[in-house]
């Protein structure tokens, strides 16, 4: 990687270590990156806020906000052609959506649904989101699920009908939910789906490992999908952040300052029953030690019990232990074999 910020501690205390890219300038701590699926815990947090204030309930079908997704019909098996369904045997829930058991996300066998989610432009990857929120759910809706709802486990999507979600049910933008129920009670200023123009010049430029093992970059310093306008609604997309405003979310919601001890429970701790830990729902071994709480994995087994935490797709990641440290580590390399690895190393650092 060209260079990292990082912290580790109850306290937040910055490392900065390389540059903002091959030959490029000295990092600065307050560097604002894409961080990806760090957002998803972000928006669960709102989500439980919402609950919490009565607007909506954990096991509320999420129909009466998202008729697009009622009436839905499931695959009799998941690689089965996609006219070979049954009907739903209940809706899609709040809970099912937080936990990804809403019956959408990634694929990971080759199958119908695998490939119509990538003929329709759904399949997840890094590059930014390329249709506006009601265009994503339209396109998704049209798609039988792989599982019944709370029967099965798939990464990620669900996070994108959970955006879409918080400004339905808020009666207002998903950037105004965010900013109300996390970002200005917690202090972020720098986090957001925008980069200010003014504050351009600190967005890192993000890059992707060639075969060569050199560094082709894939976004621009102070440039692409995050700055300027928003070309759409962008409810379903990702967010921005820096190192400080990161660990300030993450400090305050252990310290109980933003949910209820209940609502911190439900995402510091497993939330996925052991029938939908299928071996094809992610990648091999993953749910050796590991289970998911809402918004993040957590560590169900070892000298790491109690963990929970998870990573961006541009190399960020962030756990919180249970004794309230707080590791966070923002590069902006995409992820690959090593800096899977790099991730490895360091969530063995408190062995």
């Amino acid at each position: 990687m060209p260079g990292a910020v990082a912290s580790i501690g109850r306290e937040l205390s910055p490392i900065v270590v390389g540059a903002a890219g091959p030959d490029g300038a000295p990092l600065r701590s307050d560097a604002i990156v894409r961080i990806q699926s760090m957002t998803k815990i972000v928006a669960a947090v709102a989500a439980l806020r919402l609950v919490e204030q009565g607007a909506i309930a954990l096991d509320d079908p999420v129909d009466p906000w998202m008729p697009e997704l009622a009436d839905r019909r499931v695959l009799a098996d998941p690689r089965a052609p996609l006219d070979d369904t049954v009907a739903a045997a209940r809706p899609i829930t709040l809970r099912h959506v937080l936990t990804n058991q809403s019956g959408y996300g990634i694929i990971v066998a080759d199958s119908p649904l695998q490939v119509a989610l990538g003929d329709a432009g759904l399949d997840p990857a890094n590059e930014p989101v390329d249709l506006p929120a009601q265009e994503w759910l339209d396109a998704l809706s049209a798609l039988p699920l792989a599982h019944q709802p709370g029967e099965g486990w798939r990464y990620h999507l669900s996070f994108g009908l959970l955006g879409i979600l918080l400004s339905r049910v808020a009666e207002t933008s998903t950037r105004e939910v965010l900013r109300r129920e996390v970002l200005d009670p917690v202090g972020m200023p720098d986090t957001g789906f925008r980069v200010p123009d003014a504050e351009a010049h600190r967005l890192l430029p993000a890059f992707r490992r060639t075969e060569e093992g050199f560094f082709a970059e894939v976004e621009p310093a102070g440039g692409g999908f995050h700055t300027g306008p928003a070309p759409f609604d962008e409810s379903h997309s990702e967010l921005v952040s820096t190192l400080a405003d990161y660990h300030a979310f993450l400090r305050a919601l252990i310290d109980g300052e933003l949910v209820s001890p209940a609502s911190l429970e439900l995402i510091r701790t497993d939330q996925v029953d052991a029938a939908a830990k299928t071996d094809d729902s992610f990648f091999p071994g993953f749910w050796s030690s590991t289970g998911w709480g809402f918004g993040a994995s957590v560590v169900t087994e070892g000298p790491h019990r109690g963990r929970f935490g998870w990573s961006g797709g541009y190399g960020t990641d962030f756990f919180v232990d249970p004794d309230g440290t707080i590791c966070i580590l923002l590069t902006q390399v995409e992820m690959d074999a090593r800096i899977l690895a790099l991730l490895g190393d360091l969530q063995a650092v408190r062995d």
